[in-house]
């Protein structure tokens, strides 16, 4: 059985250094005795070099929330995958919903899962649609998200990505409502089918995770009842308390 894996995005939070070092030992504190179950933190890039330092003694890596796919160039603002593994990630969330809704798309997601790969970064894909509609079309959509995200990506390299899913409808302050663990269920084998159709039956399926307001309340059930590998969990993981529940929660369902 491989392990679950919790990924902390703590997006453009906290606003000092200095408080990215407490949370992040605070943490790795809390989930030291977690040996079924990765932990991966992916703060503001500014805090990466800083965290890498004192990194290594404990247990939770290190991940970024973005990048930019070329190599170096006149790209004003942006930074590369070999920039941010020089600064100690070795995960970087790709394709957030965040990232969509400023224009950001499959056709970019592509690029930058081939970027991760080329500089030996776990790429955390994220796929969803924004609404539910009662004719499933929302299922023609995560085809299209898959089907481009993962053009002419190999085979031989499909299980080391994570794909996170995390419908926008049910994430953030204007939520409709939360997705239910058979809801995550359906999709993680619809996913698993589109991703056999395209690299065929025999193809290792990535770890499918979720996201979207992911608390200590629900956690048990997707994972025992929507058969989640893990989890990418955004407002809570700011909170020491609450991530480290989530944390041991799901390692003591093994």
């Amino acid at each position: 059985m491989s392990k679950k894996i919790i990924i902390a995005n703590w997006k453009m939070n906290p606003v000092s250094k200095k408080e990215a070092e407490k949370l992040f030992v605070s943490i790795n504190k809390s989930i030291s005795n977690v040996k079924n179950t990765e932990v991966i933190i992916c703060p503001p890039v500014i805090y990466l070099n800083k965290l890498k330092a004192i990194s290594y003694k404990l247990k939770a890596k290190l991940g970024a929330q973005n990048f930019f796919y070329e190599e170096s160039g006149a790209y004003t603002g942006e930074i590369s995958a070999n920039m941010v593994y020089e600064l100690g990630a070795r995960y970087v969330i790709l394709g957030h919903s965040e990232r969509r809704i400023m224009g950001e798309n499959s056709d970019d997601v592509n690029k930058k899962i081939k970027a991760s790969l080329r500089e030996s970064i776990i790429p955390i894909v994220c796929i969803g649609e924004k609404e539910r509609d009662e004719n499933h079309n929302y299922l023609s959509f995560i085809r299209e998200q898959l089907e481009v995200g993962f053009k002419n990506i190999s085979k031989d390299v499909l299980s080391k990505i994570i794909i996170a899913y995390e419908p926008v409808w049910a994430i953030g302050k204007n939520a409709t409502r939360e997705a239910t663990p058979e809801e995550f269920l359906e999709m993680k084998i619809f996913i698993k089918k589109v991703l056999s159709m395209t690299f065929g039956v025999k193809c290792k399926i990535p770890r499918v995770i979720y996201g979207g307001s992911v608390n200590e309340k629900n956690v048990v059930d997707f994972i025992e009842k929507g058969e989640a590998d893990g989890f990418l969990i955004g407002r809570a993981s700011l909170d020491v308390k609450k991530f480290s529940k989530i944390v041991n929660m799901v390692e003591n369902i093994y």
